[in-house]
């Protein structure tokens, strides 16, 4: 492989996927690039057109063609014998909408959830309305007025089990612990058995095998007619349903709110003021590992031949990460495939300094050389 002298930067998305780069390679060559630096290639928010809203850290985007696709663009480089440089997000995740499975897990469970400790949030805030609570500064308009609207309405998915509030593009999941509440007005004794089962259900491993259950009911027409009846019960633009669907959400491990609370009232670290950005705790183990899995074994294979980490401002530790990111990365570079062996992996790092601040050499990222980009 060619020493890193000039990189290309290529934006990827739905409209450019790793497939479409591969006829471009031979021309990169000739240019004199060294190594593709490539978008983050994680799971983004469906339709992003930068990849920097991830939702799922543990898979190649199959938006962007995949991991196959991955493999492909990456042997045609190496025909050339050409890098590939990735850019990686560590300091948040996209939140908000329905598809990060973490976020909506830690909104259904709260503190108990699997992922409570991956996000940065403040559980026990000063507001106490907001004890043991998120603010999600979500809804277009004040809570009263969209519930009154009918904006925010109770649905079920029959697929899955879940029931959620809709509101726009966003999915805010009700704790299985409360389904209770939901089905126990049921006409028929298999939806009041499961009403009980769930009210006594305290964990997310728990809730899995009654939900397959509820969803497994829902697939008969009486039981999702009966289903469909008991919403009604929460139309929110009826003085009844909207105390009970107000009752509901009071019981929730969440506070839905307008947007415009966001700046005063927020318990939980974003990416500056960007809502749709959750701030991760990559200090913590558990939390680095669950993030860096798929580049760690994207580098193992190959695939992957130098870093750029976005933002590494958030970050509690910034030196910590960097020292940790490197000692994992060079500890894969002995099993590396020979026609992508490497002595040095390098690390860039994106940071915003201050007027007098100065990058610490102590934290193990690569000095950066004149490039063209």
């Amino acid at each position: 492989m060619k020493a890193l002298t000039a990189t290309l930067r290529l934006q990827f998305h739905a409209g450019f996927t790793l497939d479409d780069a591969v006829p471009l390679v031979p021309y990169f060559a000739r240019l004199g690039i060294s190594h593709v630096y490539a978008s983050p290639l994680l799971e983004a928010r469906p339709g992003s057109m930068h990849g920097y809203d991830v939702v799922d850290p543990t898979r190649v985007n199959p938006e962007l063609g995949g991991e196959a696709a991955l493999e492909r663009l990456v042997a045609a480089l190496r025909q050339h014998g050409m890098g590939l440089l990735l850019d990686i997000v560590s300091n948040h995740m996209a939140v908000g909408g329905e598809h990060n499975r973490w976020w909506q897990d830690l909104l259904a469970w709260g503190r108990r959830s699997r992922y409570a400790e991956f996000f940065d949030i403040q559980w026990h805030s000063p507001d106490p309305l907001l004890e043991g609570q998120l603010l999600l500064p979500f809804l277009a308009d004040d809570y009263g007025k969209v519930l009154q609207q009918g904006a925010a309405p109770l649905r079920f998915d029959a697929a899955s089990g879940h029931f959620l509030i809709h509101h726009h593009d966003h999915r805010f999941p009700i704790s299985p612990a409360d389904y209770g509440l939901i089905l126990a007005g049921s006409q028929l004794s298999e939806l009041r058995e499961l009403a009980g089962r769930f009210a006594a259900c305290a964990n997310p491993d728990e809730a899995e095998a009654l939900l397959q259950a509820l969803a497994g009911l829902a697939r008969n027409a009486q039981h999702a007619v009966d289903i469909e009846r008991l919403l009604e019960g929460f139309d929110s633009r009826q003085p009844e349903g909207f105390q009970r669907l107000h009752a509901l959400l009071e019981r929730q491990h969440y506070r839905l709110a307008s947007w415009r609370t966001a700046a005063d009232d927020i318990n939980w670290r974003r990416f500056f003021d960007v809502n749709e950005l959750g701030g991760l705790r990559v200090e913590k183990p558990t939390v680095f590992e669950a993030t860096h899995g798929k580049v760690f074994e994207l580098i193992a294979r190959g695939l992957v031949d130098g870093l750029r980490i976005d933002h590494i401002d958030g970050l509690a530790d910034p030196r910590g990460y960097c020292r940790k990111l490197r000692r994992r990365t060079t500890a894969l570079l002995a099993g590396r495939p020979l026609d992508a062996a490497l002595e040095h992996l390098p690390i860039y790092v994106e940071k915003i300094l201050g007027a007098d601040e100065r990058l610490h050499r102590d934290w193990g990222w690569t000095a950066p050389r004149a490039m063209n980009s």
